[in-house]
């Protein structure tokens, strides 16, 4: 019993008095104090630097005033003051964007196109960007001006003409928005027709329309080709009769002429059966052989 009794004494005498009690909370409430003001002081720097990356800006939005039009974020780090001042970060890089279209030429036929603008906002207009438009400045603008401005170029021209005149058709809708986009305080830098298309019915119609052009010219050619043929047998046949009414003539003049022709033709006989070597066995009289002969020959007297 007596060694329970001093366990017990020793126990009480371990624990702290109410002074030393006092003194390890408050010890303990400056800790955390001075723990809660590191972490605030942390948080407030951490909120109050900003990193604006290359090819962005950043506009200040002040809760007390609003807009602060004279102070930007260039690229690089910023300060800002936290939970007063927000900064808004715009993209100010040229960006593309690929609109479609369906558009009436001027003779009434539907046509596709494509458009692809290089755009980007006006730096020193970001301010009045957000107030107006936001940071989605291009869905909102762009596409509604972009079809109106096609549809009103497009409308100038034939089908034929924006095939044939697309460079002049580009510049003519790249003028007109680059002033509308102005309006809204946005560049655009360039604008290119990437895809043309017109309608089924109007594709067949070109087809049926080439592929006839093709068949007339393979008729022409025809046609030039059976007047030359005419002309040859023509020509020919002049050539003949005219050969033919000198032969008759050397004849008259010259009864001659026809031992002569009879000597060559002879001669190119003998030159054929020389050449050849099958054996032959004719007379002289067939193979116009005799001709010395026949020159020897008296001329029949009236």
């Amino acid at each position: 019993m007596n060694r329970i009794i001093d366990a017990f004494k020793q126990a009480g005498g371990k624990i702290p008095t109410g002074g030393q009690v006092g003194g390890a909370a408050s010890s303990l409430g400056k800790l955390l104090l001075v723990l809660g003001g590191l972490g605030f002081t942390a948080y407030g720097v951490n909120k109050s630097i900003i990193t604006v990356q290359p090819g962005h800006i950043g506009i200040i939005y002040n809760r007390l005033s609003g807009i602060d039009e004279n102070s930007r974020c260039p690229e690089g780090m910023n300060i800002i003051i936290p939970w007063f001042q927000r900064p808004i970060i715009y993209n100010c890089r040229t960006r593309p964007q690929l609109i479609n279209s369906q558009s009436g030429s001027k003779d009434l036929q539907m046509v596709q196109i494509s458009l692809r603008c290089l755009v980007r906002p006006d730096q020193n207009k970001l301010h009045v960007i957000y107030r107006t438009l936001g940071q989605d400045y291009g869905e909102r603008v762009l596409p509604s001006i972009v079809n109106e401005i096609t549809k009103a170029v497009i409308a100038q021209f034939n089908a034929s003409e924006l095939l044939t005149k697309r460079d002049f058709v580009s510049k003519q809708i790249r003028d007109a928005l680059v002033k509308r986009a102005g309006n809204f305080n946005i560049i655009v830098e360039d604008v290119s027709i990437t895809h043309l298309a017109f309608s089924k019915e109007y594709t067949a119609a070109v087809e049926a329309k080439q592929v006839a052009q093709q068949d007339a010219e393979r008729a022409r050619y025809v046609v030039d080709k059976a007047l030359q043929e005419k002309k040859k047998i023509v020509i020919k046949a002049e050539g003949e009769a005219k050969s033919a009414e000198l032969i008759g003539k050397a004849i008259q003049n010259n009864p001659a002429f026809i031992q002569l022709r009879r000597i060559e033709t002879a001669r190119d006989i003998s030159n054929i059966i020389s050449h050849s070597a099958n054996k032959v066995f004719l007379d002289a009289d067939t193979l116009q052989l005799n001709q010395l002969a026949k020159l020897t020959e008296p001329s029949p007297v009236d």
